[in-house]
C-alpha cells in the first residue's frame, strides 16, 4: 500500500510538473480594457484604435468597457482591485494617472502606487483660444488686458481639475495674472460657450477646436507644445510667444494593476508599441488631432511621476483644494 501511495504521489508530481511546463502561454482568454470615461473621448478612442491589432498579434480578444465616473476615478478603482493577471488594463489620461493624485485629497487609488505602467500611447497639446468677439489676438495682448482688467478675463474649462483648467491656472502663474475659472460639465459645453462670446478664452485640446479655429470660429493665440503643429503653422507655441516653461500635453497610456507579472507586462508593453507603430494605425490617430508616442514601460512610469510631482506643485501654489 506504501509502495502505492509513493506511485501515485510521484505521478501527481510529475503530472504537476508537466501542467506547469505546458502552461497556456499569456494570453488564454479574452482581456477587458477599461475606459474610465464615456464612449466618444481621447481614451475612448485611442482604446478602440489600438485594441484590435493588439489582438491579432497576441491572439486574444480585448473587449473595451467603459467605466465613466469621478472624473476616471470610477474605472481607475476598478483596475487598482483587479487581479493583477493581465487580463484587465486601462487607458487613462493626464487626468486619471497624474491629476488626481495632485488634486484630491481622499483619492480611493493611487496612481503612483497601484498601477504598473505600459506605454503612452498619443498625445496632443492644449490650444489657448479667444473667443471671437473678444478683443485680443495674441498673447502678449491678452496678458496686458488681463493686468489691466485685474479678475475680468474668464477661462473656460472642461471642469476642475482638467488639463484645460490647470493650463489656466499655469498660465496665470506664468504670467502674474488674474482670471475667473469656468468650469463646464465637459468640454463641448464650454467650448459652446466659447464660441458663444459667453467666455472670453479657455485651454482647450487641440483635436476639440481645430475645425472651429480653421473656420475662423475661435482665435487661435498660442499651443503648448514643444514645436509648432502642422496643423497651425502660424500659430506660436507658449515659449514663442514669450511664455517660458508653459509645456503642457494631454495624453493617453496604458496600464494594468501593480503586481502583474513582469514577463505579461513585457509583453503587452512591446506589443502595444509594435501595434502603434503601424502605419495605419499612426495614419488614423494622427487624422484625429494624436501625436503617436509609444514609449517604453520604464518612461512611462518615470514621465507619470514628473507629472504628479509638477501638477502637485501648481496646485498647491493655487491652494486648489477638492474632496
Amino acid at each position: 500500500m506504501k509502495t502505492l501511495f509513493r506511485a501515485l504521489a510521484a505521478a501527481g508530481l510529475a503530472l504537476s510538473a508537466f501542467a506547469s511546463s505546458h502552461a497556456a502561454p499569456y494570453p488564454d482568454k479574452p482581456v477587458t480594457v477599461i475606459v474610465p470615461f464615456v464612449a466618444g473621448g481621447s481614451s475612448d478612442i485611442t482604446a478602440r484604435a489600438v485594441t484590435p491589432g493588439l489582438g491579432q498579434l497576441l491572439g486574444q480578444t480585448f473587449v473595451v468597457e467603459n467605466k465613466p465616473g469621478a472624473n476616471g476615478g470610477i474605472g481607475a478603482q476598478a483596475l487598482a482591485r483587479a487581479t493583477p493577471d493581465g487580463y484587465t488594463m486601462m487607458v487613462g489620461s493626464i487626468g486619471t494617472f497624474a491629476i488626481n493624485e495632485a488634486l484630491y485629497q481622499n483619492l480611493s487609488y493611487n496612481p503612483s502606487q497601484d498601477f504598473a505602467y505600459l506605454t503612452m500611447a498619443v498625445r496632443n497639446p492644449n490650444v489657448l483660444v479667444a473667443a471671437p468677439g473678444f478683443a485680443v489676438d495674441s498673447v502678449a495682448q491678452l496678458v496686458a488686458h488681463a493686468k489691466q482688467n485685474p479678475g475680468a478675463v474668464s477661462y473656460a474649462s472642461s471642469g476642475t481639475g482638467s488639463s484645460d483648467h490647470l493650463s489656466a491656472v499655469l498660465f496665470r502663474q506664468k504670467t502674474a495674472t488674474t482670471g475667473v475659472d469656468v468650469p463646464y460639465r465637459g468640454g463641448a459645453a464650454a467650448i459652446s460657450d466659447l464660441l458663444g462670446g459667453q467666455v472670453n478664452v479657455s485651454f482647450q485640446n487641440l483635436g476639440a477646436v481645430l475645425t472651429h479655429i480653421k473656420a475662423g470660429k475661435l482665435k487661435a493665440l498660442a499651443t503648448t507644445g514643444d514645436s509648432r503643429i502642422a496643423e497651425l503653422p502660424d500659430v506660436p507655441t507658449m515659449a514663442q510667444a514669450g511664455i517660458a516653461d508653459m509645456v503642457v500635453y494631454s495624453w493617453q497610456g496604458f496600464a494594468v494593476p501593480k503586481g502583474t507579472p513582469e514577463a505579461v507586462v513585457t509583453t503587452l508593453s512591446d506589443n502595444l508599441r509594435k501595434v502603434l507603430g503601424e502605419p495605419k494605425v499612426r495614419e488614423t490617430l494622427h487624422g484625429l488631432g494624436f501625436e503617436v508616442v509609444a514609449n517604453s514601460a520604464a518612461d512611462f512610469t518615470a514621465f507619470q511621476r514628473e507629472e504628479v510631482r509638477r501638477w502637485k506643485e501648481v496646485i498647491a501654489k493655487s491652494n486648489i483644494k477638492l474632496e
